[in-house]
């Protein structure tokens, strides 16, 4: 697990000064990489890479980078693990392919194998998570490259006669050529779903690089548009010719041998190596195919809080007493929080509103200190359908859908008409006619929805929005072009129940899920690997009929079934609680006045971002109980300290327009 960054100059450069900022660039990201570090230039071309190294696999000097390959032409900067780069040295050396290895890095694997077979079928038969800028001496191509699932980040864009790239934005903004201005479109889009979906960046003319996709850019070149190596959508369509023909324990069987192989192959380390336990399905089950397959207990964390309706930590211990790990447990207060929100805006480097992130690092910063590499759960949700949208959405329009519009409209108006505080305590309207039972939070979200929906379609998109006219917030603010805005490019699925992971498991996990722990660990200096993020496993849960995901108003069946055989039901079988914070209870408690000063109506309009009466309006509603607006301010929250952040100079340099 590394960090890399670097440019390539159209108007070429001095080396000794190109190396330094260059050096520079990586130095701002050197929590992604404290034990190495490296600089690779080449005047002619005009080309610098920098990396900084966490040292994972093949400690010594044998693993350094920049690295070149064997006859010198390929030359690479890397971030993340080729879980089969072994299996990969085998079949080169089967075929008289094999350089005189160096040492033992999966860096080294990756250039023999490009220099045997080309850049896309290396892509193609890697497996792994990862993100590299490769360059190529002979042809002076830049290639960069992200894996398929997007747990690596990678950013990339020209500035004036500089074309920059990196894992994080900061590596991009130290360096002299950057002046991107704010995007205000994606500001829109943060608004919209508490985070910017790629290719977006909060800043004009920087993107990120798409999941499964690269990009190669010559010398001299400016338009270049990302090539798909590998694509859900593609993926899901083609499940529907190739469905799994088993029965229910046969799918068992068979998640259990390709789950248990992803679990094996990333326990591949020269570190201590340990789990994040939260107690749920997931994280579960990953555990315990851990232990299962280790002598000695495992090393497990979690954190815990005060709330008891957003503690997990009692369900975690009582999981690893069961199996017997060696577990750590960190409790999580208000004053936790408070200390860590002024981090957020370095740590996360742009705007990015799932409040999980608070929790998420410190869980990763308790890990650090007794592990390097840590297996999550991330990814079960939207593979296996655990989110309650896909059961809870189905039923709420089966009982409804037949309404004629005005009838849903005047039901939604009800609903918000009640504050929140009144439905927590009282059966609200769904509850007492439907049978569809929500909390009062929930509830009023629902019945937001409801007013506007048309089909199962919109219901999706409106549920996965918090902010439904963003555009009318953000002075000189558009909606961009978007895959949720643009169903013609939706995975041609019948079910909408699929559609809706699909469309998850491109936007949400990538952008939300995956960029959150990436973050959060790296902040850390720790590497989070995700076993239900194997290219196996993703392609064999797509093969799978729904029926064994989801079922009734329950998800995951098939992971329930085969977690039954490590651990007994009663210790997993609940209500899912997912991995937050009492948000609406600390904004009206703890942290009221920090966010009472960064969403100040006065300082709202004198920024010029936003049309601060929606907002102001949000934020009176929430304080008064009358609904609960905390994860759609959070949003809004987040964008202020990050923007304080930019001022005052912890961006990694100036943010043009901000």
């Amino acid at each position: 697990m590394c960090g890399f960054a670097g440019f390539l100059s159209a108007s070429g450069f001095d080396p000794a000064v190109a190396g330094a900022q260059a050096r520079a660039m990586a130095d701002r990201i050197v929590y992604r990489g404290p034990d190495d570090s490296g600089v690779w230039t080449d005047a002619e071309a005009g080309i610098a890479l920098a990396h900084r190294r966490l040292s994972i696999v093949d400690l010594t000097a044998a693993g350094h980078q920049p690295m070149a390959s064997a006859s010198g032409r390929w030359v690479i900067a890397y971030n993340g693990e080729a879980y089969n780069h072994l299996e990969l040295r085998r079949e080169l050396q089967a075929a008289n392919a094999a350089p005189a290895w160096r040492g033992h890095s999966d860096t080294e694997t990756l250039l023999a194998c490009i220099e045997a077979w080309g850049v896309a079928t290396t892509l193609e038969r890697s497996a792994g998570m990862f993100a590299f800028a490769l360059w190529d001496r002979q042809e002076r191509r830049l290639v960069l490259a992200r894996d398929r699932a997007g747990e690596k980040p990678l950013y990339y864009g020209w500035q004036g006669d500089v074309f920059l790239f990196g894992s994080e934005l900061k590596a991009l903004r130290s360096h002299p050529a950057f002046d991107a201005a704010l995007d205000r479109d994606a500001l829109v889009l943060l608004l919209r779903h508490n985070y910017i979906p790629s290719p977006y960046s909060i800043h004009q003319g920087i993107r990120k690089l798409p999941p499964g996709t690269w990009l190669a850019l010559r010398a001299g070149e400016r338009g270049m548009e990302p090539l798909a190596y590998w694509n859900l959508a593609g993926i899901a369509e083609r499940a529907l010719a190739e469905p799994f023909q088993g029965g229910g324990e046969e799918a068992v069987d068979e998640l259990a041998r390709v789950l248990g192989a992803a679990v094996a192959g990333q326990q591949v380390a020269d570190v201590p190596l340990g789990a994040l336990l939260s107690g749920g399905i997931d994280s579960t089950l990953i555990t315990a195919l851990m232990q299962a397959g280790s002598s000695r207990p495992v090393r497990t964390f979690t954190i815990g809080f005060g709330e008891q309706a957003h503690d997990e930590a009692v369900h975690a211990r009582a999981v690893a007493a069961h199996l017997g790990t060696d577990h750590t447990e960190l409790r999580l207060s208000a004053d936790d929080a408070l200390g860590l929100i002024p981090r957020l805006p370095s740590m996360y480097d742009e705007p990015f509103a799932d409040s999980s992130q608070l929790p998420t690092h410190l869980v990763m910063k308790l890990a650090r200190q007794h592990v390097t590499v840590a297996l999550s759960g991330d990814g079960g949700d939207e593979f296996f359908g655990g989110y309650n949208r896909y059961f809870l959405g189905p039923k709420a329009w089966q009982r409804i859908g037949w309404m004629p519009m005005p009838v849903r409209r005047a039901l939604g108006a009800a609903m918000t008409a009640i504050p929140a505080s009144t439905l927590n305590r009282a059966a609200n309207p769904l509850a007492r006619r439907f049978g569809i039972v929500l909390p009062g939070d929930k509830a009023h979200k629902l019945g937001t929805r409801l007013r506007h929906v048309r089909g199962m379609d919109d219901l999706y998109v409106s549920l996965v929005t918090e902010w439904p006219h963003a555009e009318a917030m953000v002075i000189d603010g558009v909606v961009p072009p978007n895959l949720l805005d643009e169903r013609g490019r939706w995975p041609k699925l019948v079910d909408p129940v699929a559609r809706m992971m699909a469309l998850d498991g491109m936007t949400y996990l990538p952008d939300d899920i995956l960029t959150k722990v990436d973050r959060a660990s790296m902040a850390a200096s720790l590497e989070t690997r995700a076993p239900f993020l194997d290219r196996e496993v993703m392609e064999f849960a797509w093969r799978l009929p729904m029926s064994m995901k989801v079922r009734g108003d329950q998800g995951k069946w098939i992971l329930r079934r085969l977690l039954e055989r490590h651990v007994p039901r009663a210790l997993f079988d609940r209500p899912k609680m997912g991995f937050g914070i009492p948000l609406d209870e600390w904004l009206r408690g703890p942290l009221r006045d920090w966010a009472a000063s960064l969403l100040d109506e006065d300082r709202l309009r004198r920024e010029g971002h936003f049309r601060p009466a929606a907002i102001t309006r949000a934020w009176r509603m929430h304080q008064r109980g009358e609904a609960s607006c905390g994860y759609r301010l959070w949003s809004v929250l987040m964008f202020q300290a990050w923007l304080e952040g930019m001022r005052a100079g912890e961006g990694g340099g100036r943010a043009g327009g901000a």
